[in-house]
């Protein structure tokens, strides 16, 4: 568990992320995070949900259209 604490950072109220929370979730200074309700509580992650399931449907369609793809490729 790694705890954060508030700070004033402007007019607004932030937090600082430790190091290795940004080198698990692989960014740095100026790069964009996502905090989302779960039933669980919140997740914080550095993928955009709604582009990740268009990316999941765009997947299955190239997987099923494969031959297709290949053969406009051509």
């Amino acid at each position: 568990m790694v705890v954060l604490k508030l700070g004033k950072i402007g007019n607004s109220v932030g937090a600082v992320l430790p190091k290795e929370v940004l080198v698990r979730l692989k960014v740095e200074q100026g790069d964009t995070l996502y905090l989302t309700e779960t039933p669980d509580g919140y997740h914080l992650t550095p993928y955009e949900p709604e582009f990740e399931a268009q990316m999941e449907e765009a997947r299955k369609i190239m997987k099923k259209r494969r031959n297709v793809l290949r053969e406009l490729a051509k």
